[in-house]
């Protein structure tokens, strides 16, 4: 695979751990396909390793996502730069502890953001515990999915 498909294939992963935090875009099922077409253009066993690994992990989201409850986050008005803030949170979380920073970088960030905007350590709080009940489990779930599957298809790139 060349430079410019390996490039295509990372701006399609990009837009699609994007799209976890926005709504109406399917950003596992975009992190998934550009998994798998890479998986389809590099003939290494490697590649079809990671392949199989995307797909049980997205499962495995998929499967304790449907578990959590049906809430959404637009039902609880929750602002789109609220969502930046704990995505970018999170993929901090990830970078600077491998895997598990995921979720209190996730956190971190939606509290950052509530504390910017409310003022209070209390009110922030309240507002945090609110937001995860409304559906910031899912998007958590689904965005460590996501960056977990990323940082297996950037290992293996890095890798060969």
């Amino acid at each position: 695979m060349g430079a410019v498909d390996l490039l295509m294939v990372g701006l399609v992963v990009a837009f699609g751990l994007c799209g976890v935090l926005l709504p109406g875009v399917p950003g596992s099922w975009l992190v998934w396909a550009a998994v798998l077409w890479w998986a389809l253009t590099d003939p290494r066993p490697l590649a079809w390793a990671v392949l199989v690994g995307a797909t049980a992990v997205l499962l495995l989201s998929l499967a304790v996502r449907l578990a959590l409850p049906s809430r959404r986050l637009r039902e609880a008005d929750a602002e789109g730069r609220l969502m930046v803030c704990a995505g970018c949170g999170a993929f901090a979380g990830f970078v600077l502890i491998p895997v598990v920073g995921a979720v209190p970088g996730f956190l971190g960030g939606l509290y950052a953001a509530e504390r910017r905007r409310l003022g209070r350590h209390g009110d922030a709080v309240t507002a945090v515990r609110a937001a995860m009940r409304a559906g910031g489990w899912s998007v958590l779930t689904e965005l460590s999915a996501c960056l977990l599957i990323t940082g297996a298809w950037l290992g293996a790139v890095f890798a060969g």
